[in-house]
């Protein structure tokens, strides 16, 4: 009889969660056209704010990532021409398509460092936008242990999120500074021709990127006691932090 009041007492409890969630509100709706509603599942019993935290700030960076690939490619239309894409947009969403099984994406297996480098090799005859973003996304993927959801057992490296900021201030600097033999800018970003409107974009993107990894690196060594070891990367040898 214990046994059975249990179970009675557990459905309960069970249907008066999923009615307290379903009064919580009306989901928003985002001008961009997403919405906050998500549909219930068993395996967000084991998530708990934090991961909710972590799976939010990862799909900012990776948001601001996306923007900055077709950013890039309309900036530099010779780039997704190399690779044989119809359009700046084609190319672009082609990139992020390994995310959608990246356990099992041969880009993951990437030397993101190489990858980056590539992008501004005097010798190197590819798409030089691809190799950034490939090297970008392998990077910052890495930083969050090449998780894509978190639950109550998931852990973080504060020092693997704070690396992956500096190593996207480092490329923010290569790309405004590095430069082909001609003199000409390897990949054209921002515009500061005083003829035509100032094009700062890039630089918004890129500096939420940054923001966002320092945030969570913030939160995790918080969480874990763990202190973050500050450091730069050295420009004049663009060595990476590791990851």
């Amino acid at each position: 009889m214990t046994e059975v009041f249990g179970i009675i007492r557990l459905s309960a409890l069970i249907g008066l969660a999923l009615l307290l969630a379903a009064c919580a509100g009306q989901p928003i709706q985002r001008k961009d056209g997403s919405t906050s509603a998500k549909s219930f599942s068993v395996k967000n019993l084991a998530k708990g704010d934090i991961d909710t935290v972590c799976e939010t700030h990862q799909q900012e960076v990776l948001a601001s990532l996306k923007t900055l690939a077709l950013k890039l490619y309309r900036r530099n239309p010779r780039e997704w021409r190399k690779s044989g894409f119809a359009s700046a947009e084609a190319a672009s969403e082609a990139l992020f398509a390994p995310l959608s099984n990246w356990a099992e994406s041969e880009l993951r297996k990437r030397d993101w460092q190489a990858s980056l480098n590539d992008a501004w090799r005097e010798d190197f005859g590819g798409d030089r936008v691809r190799a950034l973003i490939d090297g970008l996304l392998v990077m910052v993927m890495a930083s969050y242990g090449h998780q894509s959801e978190f639950f109550l057992l998931s852990e973080l490296d504060a020092q693997k999120l704070y690396n992956s900021a500096r190593n996207i201030e480092a490329v923010v600097w290569k790309l405004s500074n590095a430069r082909a033999a001609n003199g000409d800018l390897f990949l054209l970003t921002n515009s500061m021709d005083p003829r035509t409107p100032a094009n700062l974009s890039f630089e918004r993107e890129f500096g939420k990127m940054i923001a966002i990894q320092d945030t969570l690196a913030k939160i995790i060594e918080d969480k874990t006691n763990r202190a973050i070891r500050f450091g730069i990367v050295n420009l004049a040898t663009l060595a990476f932090m590791p990851i």
